[in-house]
């Protein structure tokens, strides 16, 4: 399970898909218990911590200073309210590259929450049988044919738009169902929007932290109820570590695909997956 969630997370295949194809074929049962579902998440987000360490340290330093700069216009906003000849000017906020990034990947975030937690139920269920993740199997390859043929874009966090931003949640938003590949859908909305290929990766991983905490926070109540046993912890904490990496290693591996533009054995792959899962789903 942790070699599944560490490799799928990252690379364009799409986890969810692969694990609802091997509980419906090979009756697996993938219910791990809650603990250990969100141990995997924790250990892919280390490993994607570790990889971007100084650009999250940088973002979060210019989050909290536009959290500090958003109170701030709150203020002179109540100020000009009250006085109608010294009113005070709002202060710019997304002045600096990081900052704009900041302010992207929230867009992209709450894009993505608009779509995912209205359709939650019947995302939970899509992947109860083997059509639909074939069929966004198939989907996530041609996703991937079109991201390998994209010309070389130019933007980066100083020149990406809100208008690119909701592109790429509107994609990691669709990619909740089984079998779109969340790197995959949003590397290629990068692309396509054209982002330098560097940025498209590093904008997809940065902006899974917070769909991974955001997954991890509403499995939480659930935890109350999630029993563990002494002799559990260590397969848990083995788990856990073997997500982080090969998560890591996957991470690595995709960056040098992105600059490579190699996506077309993972085209290939999904699009021999998503036929197998099709002609199952009809003949058993």
């Amino acid at each position: 399970m942790g070699i599944i969630q560490g490799a799928t997370e990252f690379l364009p295949v799409s986890s969810s898909g692969h694990l609802a194809i091997f509980r419906n074929i090979f009756h697996m049962n993938t219910d791990t218990g809650i603990l250990f579902d969100i141990l995997l998440h924790l250990g892919t987000l280390v490993a994607i911590i570790i990889i971007y360490r100084r650009d999250i340290g940088e973002l979060l330093i210019e989050g909290f200073t536009i959290l500090g700069l958003v109170f701030v216009n709150i203020g002179r906003f109540i100020n000009n309210l009250y006085k109608t000849k010294k009113k005070k000017k709002y202060v710019k906020i997304a002045t600096t590259p990081y900052r704009r990034f900041v302010i992207l990947v929230l867009f992209s975030t709450f894009v993505t929450m608009c779509i995912a937690l209205p359709f939650e139920h019947f995302i939970g269920n899509a992947g109860n049988t083997l059509l639909i993740p074939g069929i966004c199997l198939v989907v996530t390859s041609a996703v991937l044919y079109i991201a390998d043929n994209l010309r070389v874009g130019n933007k980066n966090a100083s020149t990406a738009t809100y208008k690119d931003s909701v592109m790429v949640g509107l994609a990691q938003g669709a990619a909740t169902l089984p079998g779109l590949s969340r790197s995959g859908s949003t590397i290629a909305a990068g692309l396509a929007c054209g982002f330098t290929r560097e940025f498209a990766v590093k904008y997809s991983f940065i902006m899974s932290i917070p769909a991974i905490l955001g997954a991890c926070i509403l499995e939480l109540p659930d935890l109350a109820g999630a029993k563990l046993s002494g002799g559990k912890i260590f397969n848990y904490i083995v788990g856990m570590i073997v997500a982080g990496v090969v998560g890591f290693v996957c991470i690595k591996f995709m960056l040098r695909i992105v600059k490579t533009n190699k996506f077309k054995g993972f085209s290939i792959y999904c699009l021999c997956a998503g036929l197998i899962s099709i002609v199952c789903y009809m003949v058993l």
